[in-house]
């Protein structure tokens, strides 16, 4: 599904241009697939293989980010995942973040911007995608 602005005579698709932090194992199978993925919904992606390194990139550029994608199975599951989003947080970061672990029993899509979306795989990916992107909309109107 793509989302447009429909209050500009411009608009374009919600993911468009988006700089996506993700954070995978350097040799992940599953990194590929995602890159694809996300570039496809018009991400651009820019790849991190250690988490604070990721954070730090995004510290250092705060507006420059527009979503953090992380494979938490490669870094030691999900509850390392919600680190990483609590240093992010920490940061005063409230870029939306996806967090991926086949150790997660459901896939859920919080109301609240600051709450990780979590995945079970990369298959729900585009959903997850148009989910955390959802508030784009808005940025685009300010």
């Amino acid at each position: 599904m793509q989302m447009f602005r429909p209050f500009e005579q411009d608009a374009a698709p919600v993911g468009w241009r988006v700089r996506v932090a993700m954070l995978t194992a350097d040799l992940s199978q599953e990194r590929e697939v995602m890159s694809r993925r996300i570039a496809g919904l018009g991400g651009s992606v820019e790849h991190f293989d250690e988490m604070f390194s990721a954070i730090s990139a995004m510290m250092d550029d705060p507006t420059g980010y527009g979503l953090l994608v992380m494979d938490c199975d490669a870094f030691g599951g999900p509850e390392v995942g919600h680190r990483a989003v609590a240093l992010l947080r920490g940061t005063g970061s409230t870029v939306p973040v996806i967090l991926i672990s086949h150790e997660c029993s459901e896939s859920v899509f919080p109301e609240d911007y600051a709450m990780p979306i979590l995945l079970r795989s990369a298959v729900s990916l585009q959903a997850a995608f148009d989910h955390a992107m959802r508030g784009r909309l808005h940025w685009h109107a300010a």
